[in-house]
């Protein structure tokens, strides 16, 4: 049998790996930016991040078994911390770096839940760099101000409430530092965004 031509698999595995079966892409309701694109959650449900609209939001890329794990705790503190004002912490899983996130979703979720008390939003596991990256990633980092790719896990991506990329945040950066504690309350400040 005959394989299909490889850059034909690759346009489907994105087609597939952005949207669920059956479902149209957000961006046939008019969505752009990062509103454009699905994602499964970490238990499975298919979830447009159009959803997100009107929120201020922290895009990281995560891992279980990196130095910076520990990171898990500063994000929950900063979620609990902004919450209430419209903050939302997006946390995708990805084994890119190190192999340091080998576990199945049930595993990364029980670890999170366990160890850090994660209540923002967890997604499947996803590919943040390489030829089979997300697309919500591959549009992160060349289509939306911050080009360059992701080093390493824990890199953060901060959306206003426009869905609107206003700043990376490398590895490194603690999710409680003053500079990116300051511009959230900063994106917090402004009025909502309207849906389309």
């Amino acid at each position: 049998m005959k394989l299909a031509h490889p850059l034909l698999c690759l346009g489907i595995l994105a087609l597939t790996s952005a949207w669920a079966p059956g479902a149209q892409p957000a961006a046939a309701h008019g969505y752009t930016g990062i509103y454009q694109f699905s994602a499964a959650s970490i238990d499975g449900s298919p979830k447009s991040l159009a959803d997100y609209n009107g929120h201020v939001l922290l895009i990281v890329n995560t891992a279980s078994e990196c130095g910076l794990t520990p990171q898990y705790r500063g994000l929950e503190t900063l979620y609990q911390r902004f919450r209430e004002r419209g903050l939302k912490i997006l946390g995708f899983p990805a084994n890119n770096f190190g192999g340091q996130e080998p576990g199945s979703e049930s595993q990364i979720k029980a670890f999170c839940q366990k160890n850090y008390n994660v209540s923002f939003d967890l997604f499947a596991k996803i590919s943040a760099k390489g030829e089979d990256i997300h697309p919500l990633f591959r549009y992160l980092t060349t289509g939306a101000g911050f080009d360059g790719d992701i080093r390493w896990n824990f890199t953060k991506f901060l959306v206003d409430r426009n869905g609107k990329v206003v700043n990376r945040f490398e590895p490194k950066v603690d999710p409680l530092s003053p500079e990116l504690v300051s511009q959230v309350e900063a994106l917090l400040a402004a009025p909502p965004a309207s849906k389309p």
